[in-house]
């Protein structure tokens, strides 16, 4: 495949892949109170642990979990509704930056990174987060309602990559959770993990960061597993 592999001699990785939840924007608080204001409504029972336990999950995976542990009678697609419903009125008031993340991104599209979200929302909660960004800042977008598996499954980061038209394994995903790390990995590319609301592992193909601040794109060739 021609022009898609990295050039670590000018630092540029073929392409970033970036998880969004948590890694661009740090809405998992925004999720968690919806969950809770859920369970309110419908009688449920809910705690913070549990709430942690769908961090990077497929949303449908995490409306039958919901199900389940929140005991509440509706079903897993209704579940997800009514979380898109509450996140995304709370985007719409404010969209919470991770820190260095916009940065990052925006850097990386001025050195002709090619980007691409891959994320486990559907696509009516990340509109109104791209609409805080430039038009086309990501070349592709992966969503939760666009793919048969889910992350942990590597199918999200195939699909994206594939996409672009690049070798995953030229390729720096960003993510922020186990369940997103293992997608990323399985797929073959370089995992660049910042941690944020949940403790992640290390792992193959996986590289820990404490923050994405003071990255710059140039920064992120260094970071490609053979």
């Amino acid at each position: 495949m021609p022009g898609t592999g990295s050039d670590r001699a000018t630092h540029r990785p073929a392409a970033l892949l970036w998880d969004m939840d948590g890694t661009l924007v740090d809405t998992e608080p925004y999720w968690i109170e919806t969950e809770f204001a859920l369970a309110e409504r419908y009688g449920g029972t809910w705690t913070r642990a549990q709430a942690l336990d769908l961090v990077g999950n497929d949303l449908l995976a995490s409306g039958r979990y919901i199900r389940e542990h929140m005991g509440i009678d509706r079903t897993p697609e209704q579940i997800v509704e009514e979380l898109l419903d509450g996140v995304v009125a709370r985007v719409e008031q404010a969209v919470p930056w991770v820190p260095g993340a916009r940065e990052l991104l925006l850097a990386a599209v001025e050195a002709g990174i090619p980007c691409a979200l891959v994320t486990m929302s559907y696509e009516r909660f990340v509109a109104p987060i791209l609409a805080h960004l430039p038009p086309e800042t990501f070349r592709v977008i992966v969503t939760g309602d666009k793919v048969e598996m889910g992350k942990p499954h590597p199918e999200p980061y195939l699909t994206a990559a594939a996409a672009l038209g690049v070798d995953p394994a030229d390729c720096v995903a960003i993510e922020d959770s186990n369940t997103g790390a293992k997608s990323a990995a399985a797929a073959g590319c370089t995992v660049l993990v910042v941690e944020n609301h949940v403790p992640v592992l290390e792992g193959p193909r996986r590289v820990l960061r404490p923050t994405l601040e003071g990255l710059a794109p140039q920064d992120l060739a260094d970071m490609l597993l053979p």
